[in-house]
């Protein structure tokens, strides 16, 4: 995306237009940009037309909020700096054991999936999953994560069922390797799926509450 406009995303942003409209003329946002009424008001119009930001007009005032769109703009550009100025080569994670929907083992049982991660990981999965439920001042490192490359794992057709594809994403646990999984569609922002050549329960002697450091290549 243009520079110009995540800039003027970010200023709308701190003046509060993530969580709520916050009112902002042409010449507020132009001192705020240091240009003039005019361009102010002509990028006010361009981040409209990319569907970046939506605008009031409706009580004399211009009120303006950040699309979803223009949020996750924001999201991946701070995703970037983090990586420039905070993190070498991995991110860590902590959060507690839960269970999860039942589906892992499922899934991660289907030759499809277990081929690739054979190949891209350098292990045959245990059939399951463990779940981690991401402690929140974490969560946006899940960000990061999803923003980095990790290895593409490609969704795929069986029986004439669909399966999607996936990112995952090396990681250790107590120095044991293994695997973060982001699938293309998940149902949760804060919970994460691991796949090990191990039975992580049994081998690390963990259960549901307990507390996990999962360090992530990046």
């Amino acid at each position: 995306m243009d520079s110009k406009y995540t800039f003027a995303l970010r200023k709308i942003a701190l003046l509060g237009g993530i969580e709520d409209y916050v009112v902002l003329s042409s010449r507020e946002l132009g001192d705020a940009l240091e240009m003039s009424q005019q361009s102010a008001s002509k990028r006010i119009l361009e981040l409209l037309d990319e569907k970046l930001i939506i605008r009031d007009l409706g009580a004399r005032k211009q009120r303006i909020k950040l699309t979803q769109k223009g949020i996750e703009e924001l999201k991946q550009e701070y995703g970037e700096y983090r990586r420039i100025f905070e993190i070498s080569d991995q991110i860590t994670l902590h959060g507690a054991i839960a269970d999860g929907m039942g589906e892992g083992r499922y899934y991660v049982c289907q030759m499809g999936y277990m081929a690739q991660f054979e190949e891209k990981l350098g292990f045959r999965p245990y059939e399951g999953t463990l779940n981690v439920v991401v402690d929140r001042e974490d969560v946006s490192k899940l960000d990061i994560i999803r923003s980095a490359p990790g290895e593409a794992i490609t969704g795929f057709t069986q029986d004439g069922r669909s399966f999607g594809g996936a990112i995952a994403h090396k990681s250790k646990i107590r120095n044991i390797e293994c695997a973060i999984i982001i699938p293309e569609r998940s149902h949760y922002d804060n919970v994460i799926e691991i796949v090990c050549q191990y039975h992580l329960r049994r081998t690390l002697s963990i259960g549901n509450g307990d507390r996990l450091e999962i360090k992530v290549k990046v």
